[in-house]
């Protein structure tokens, strides 16, 4: 039975692994990420529009919940950017994508490198982000940030 058991468990955990390795769409899903987080850097509202899902739930790392067309109400009132602010990039590191379908988990470490004449901070969040493909886009539909202390 143990014996059973353990060649059951083994199976799932190949499987598993398998399921995460083989999405289809993972190069389309790691592309999207990496445009709209150079965008994100420069506030691209058309960038945003494109990336986030008209119902998008996005729960960010302060506690605060909102949807589309509040994230894109911030963007768009956000001030024009004055060349002697400091200039934050966004990039991934170990990112993972499990596809099911038309949905996909996208989830990662953000790295947030924001740059001063003064000196160079770096904040680290991780996300994690529920894709959907609808008329052949992938968009994400729900986003969760936590800040990394």
């Amino acid at each position: 039975m143990l014996r059973r058991f353990a060649g059951v468990l083994a199976g799932l955990v190949i499987a598993a692994g398998s399921a995460v390795a083989a999405a289809p769409d993972s190069t389309a899903l790691s592309t999207l990420l990496t445009r709209f987080l150079d965008g994100a850097g420069r506030n691209d509202v058309a960038m945003h529009d494109r990336f986030w899902a008209d119902d998008l739930i996005y729960t960010g790392s302060s506690g605060r919940r909102i949807g589309k067309e509040q994230l894109m109400r911030d963007v768009r009132e956000a001030p024009a950017p004055d060349p002697k602010d400091p200039v934050t990039r966004y990039t991934a590191e170990e990112v993972r994508i499990q596809q099911y379908g038309a949905s996909a988990i996208v989830a990662f470490r953000l790295v947030a490198t924001t740059v001063t004449p003064e000196s160079t901070s770096v904040g680290r969040y991780l996300n994690t982000g529920f894709f959907l493909k609808r008329k052949g886009e992938w968009r994400a539909a729900g986003w969760q940030a936590t800040k990394l202390p």
